[in-house]
């Protein structure tokens, strides 16, 4: 009995070093130790997190290159290097979860079943999930879309609204896939979709990247409303805390708001088209109270 008592000590302490190891190191040790941290972004989630020359840029992107500032401070190490990730709706949450991506920065909608699998910083913007249509379409909301086809990014909170509506209306539309935002506009633009469902924030940005804007509109009442956060490892509590208090400086202080002028009421690239949209009241309740709240 003491031998076997023996074994399965050795065996559960061996389990639990394993696991041990298996787990990321803190993202603020290893910043301190390695120098540099890694930020995600999105290839066509305009304005929030794109490429421009290359370049990540967008709402998102400068938020988070805000919060490199307080942990610059934090690790005492202003010489802190950001390696940057390109990231799908895809593959985000895993990369965040193995360590991969240490701040997801981009358009991610804070759900209560996303929060099961990481962690969300304190909100960073307020969405309504809408549609994109042809000026002359005829489609002005979800009623209209019987017969036609419509078009939603894999694995975006709208592929599972959008599914589920059609489901209950008895499956009056069919639903095509995209692996990005940029493809789906693609094949609005192509008029091999009737419409195309996502986050009104974003469509506006792929809207203002169309040959011709003018063309496309805005449609629907929204089927839900999201918060957009930057994503971190469950376990990485004391980055979220620095993450949280660089966010609420930035939406108490006012400097948020600047940041949404620069990328939602002024010219941006790629063509220097202004999305000409104000904050709304919802969003400017949100930086007068900072919350970590999920919404759907």
């Amino acid at each position: 009995m003491f031998t076997l008592n023996r074994v399965v000590l050795s065996l559960l302490g061996a389990a639990a070093a394993f696991a041990a190891h298996a787990q990321p190191a803190s993202t603020l040790a290893k910043m301190a130790e390695t120098g540099s941290i890694t930020l995600s972004y999105r290839e066509s989630s305009v304005p929030f997190s794109y490429l421009d020359n290359a370049k990540p840029i967008g709402f998102s992107v400068e938020v988070c290159d805000r919060i490199v500032d307080e942990l610059k401070a934090k690790v005492k190490r202003p010489d802190l290097k950001v390696e940057r990730m390109p990231v799908t709706s895809q593959n985000r949450i895993p990369l965040v979860q193995n360590g991969a991506v240490d701040l997801e920065c981009g358009s991610t909608s804070h759900t209560i079943e996303r929060a099961r699998q990481v962690a969300f910083s304190v909100s960073i913007f307020v969405v309504g999930t809408r549609l994109m249509t042809s000026r002359t379409s005829g489609i002005r909301d979800f009623a209209d879309l019987q017969g036609r086809k419509v078009v939603i990014t894999s694995g975006t909170t709208s592929d599972r609204l959008l599914r589920t509506f059609n489901e209950r209306s008895g499956d009056r539309f069919t639903i095509v896939t995209a692996k990005d935002h940029g493809e789906s506009f693609r094949l609005l633009e192509m008029g091999q979709v009737d419409a195309f469902m996502l986050d009104d924030a974003l469509l506006y940005g792929e809207r203002a990247k169309a040959q011709k804007p003018e063309n496309w509109v805005v449609v629907g009442t929204p089927m839900s409303s999201e918060v957009y956060g930057c994503m971190l490892r469950r376990e990485d509590t004391e980055l979220k805390q620095i993450v949280d208090r660089a966010l609420t400086r930035l939406m108490t202080t006012g400097e948020a708001v600047r940041i949404h002028t620069k990328w939602f009421q002024r010219p941006i690239t790629p063509k220097g088209l202004n999305l000409n949209w104000p904050p709304s009241e919802d969003l400017l309740e949100l930086y007068r109270a900072p919350t970590d709240k999920p919404r759907g």
